[in-house]
């Protein structure tokens, strides 16, 4: 099944604060962690990013690492800075009010298919 932003805001009930645009991209890959480093070393180009962090500095991580995306997790909230910096990047940013470890397991189990 293929499963793009779109699909994931719709059955997770996301909200957007930015990138609505760049929404038909399609999830292939995905990583989980608020370490900058350890998002910086271990996840890869087309990747949605799960994180708590909220602050400027995750586009700059997004962007480098060439993310379709970021979801911001128990309902963290970008400020407005944060979203600026997004949207002129093109990366889409999504809220939810799940924990980084339900919000995987839901979108691992649309990706798979159950």
């Amino acid at each position: 099944m293929n499963v793009t932003l779109s699909l994931l805001v719709e059955k997770l009930n996301l909200q957007v604060g930015c990138g609505e645009e760049k929404l038909n991209q399609e999830v292939l890959g995905g990583y989980v962690g608020d370490l900058l480093s350890d998002v910086i070393a271990n996840s890869k180009e087309g990747d949605l990013w799960i994180t708590r962090q909220s602050h400027q500095n995750i586009i700059a991580v997004a962007s480098l690492k060439e993310h379709i995306g970021i979801i911001l997790a128990l309902g963290k909230k970008p400020d407005t800075e944060t979203l600026e910096k997004a949207s002129s990047e093109g990366i889409p940013i999504m809220t939810s009010e799940l924990s980084g470890f339900e919000l995987s397991g839901r979108i691992y189990g649309l990706m798979s298919g159950d």
